[in-house]
């Protein structure tokens, strides 16, 4: 029989009277990853402590179950509760945020930020921030497939593709496991390094990330091949969706010319510069369309298409449905 396990216990300093409270309010199609990861380190830190450090309940609309996207029930300790003045609320966001986020959820943080608390959106949960109001004026982070619809409705959010943000006593996360390094630098900031540090090791997370951290993987990554200049164009495309660039001018701005522009895609990606930077307009316009009430034609100007005839052309040929019953499809499937 294998004896019980030894584990190193965490010295704590100016251990605090009572645990801090996080109360983390599940929404609608919540993602399980980012809120199971920011539990768990919680969790963790007490037993590495072995200290109850930290407490948490879970509440929502309606105060009884909660479906997350993977399709899991979860029981609610509560209806959304009137909170106490040094509790933590951290909104759990996924999948439709957009649907889930009710007139009540943004009464309800309206109410509650009033007093001061602390507030963070996992995940998606930053669009129920914004909504409400919470991020007028802050630094903020979400989900990069929500990044361009997001920009487009809050303008005065400076959004960033950081993991994390903690920008006064507003924290937002761009989803997955940035749950875990969020959490980390609580625990740290709260405790000390060196716990903050043990619970990543239980969590065989050898890799912490910091606010300075991207969350997505860099250009040579996502599209498999190293080539510097390959990648310089493409950040430039992407950074350049409203206001397409000619494949002349990237060409000459990377030191090239068009015809070796045109050979370095046609080996490494099987599509022409042009192919390639109209396929990340679609892409782009296809994510306002399904997250935003942006009209067929701003969509269109947001994405650098001269008229709507056109977008929708093209737009066609590539989904093989037109802008506006991808719209109508949305609306649809969202009212069932």
């Amino acid at each position: 029989m294998l004896p019980p396990m030894q584990r190193q216990i965490i010295e704590v300093k100016d251990t605090p009277k009572k645990p801090r409270r996080f109360v983390f309010v599940l929404l609608p199609e919540f993602t399980m990853l980012c809120f199971c990861a920011a539990v768990e380190s919680l969790r963790i830190a007490n037993r590495m402590a072995d200290k109850r450090l930290y407490e948490w309940i879970i509440t929502g609309e309606g105060g009884e179950t909660v479906s997350c996207s993977a399709g899991v029930s979860f029981q609610l300790d509560s209806d959304l509760p009137e909170l106490l003045r040094d509790d933590t609320v951290m909104v759990c966001g996924g999948i439709d945020i957009a649907a889930a986020t009710s007139k009540k959820m943004l009464n309800w943080l309206r109410r509650e930020a009033r007093r001061g608390l602390m507030v963070g959106g996992l995940c998606t949960a930053g669009y129920t921030l914004a909504k409400a109001g919470l991020l007028d004026g802050k630094k903020a982070t979400i989900h990069w497939e929500n990044q361009d619809s997001f920009t487009e409705e809050f303008e005065d959010v400076t959004l960033t593709k950081s993991v994390f943000v903690i920008d006064g006593n507003r924290m937002t996360t761009a989803g997955g496991t940035a749950s875990i390094d969020l959490m980390l630098k609580v625990i740290a900031d709260d405790h000390g390094e060196e716990l903050a540090n043990a619970v990543a090791d239980q969590l065989i997370y050898s890799a912490i990330r910091t606010d300075q951290d991207t969350q997505r993987l860099s250009v040579p990554t996502r599209i498999g091949v190293r080539h510097p200049k390959l990648s310089q164009v493409i950040q430039m495309m992407e950074a350049n969706i409203e206001e397409p660039i000619s494949p002349a001018v990237l060409a000459h701005q990377v030191g090239m010319s068009t015809r070796q522009l045109e050979r370095l895609f046609r080996r490494y990606l099987n599509r022409s510069p042009k192919r390639y930077y109209m396929e990340l307009r679609l892409q782009k316009a296809r994510n306002l369309l399904m997250q935003t009430d942006m009209s067929v034609i701003n969509v269109a100007l947001a994405c650098g298409f001269a008229s709507p005839s056109h977008f929708s052309k093209c737009y066609r040929a590539h989904y093989q449905t037109t802008p506006y019953r991808e719209r109508g499809s949305q609306a649809t499937r969202l009212s069932v």
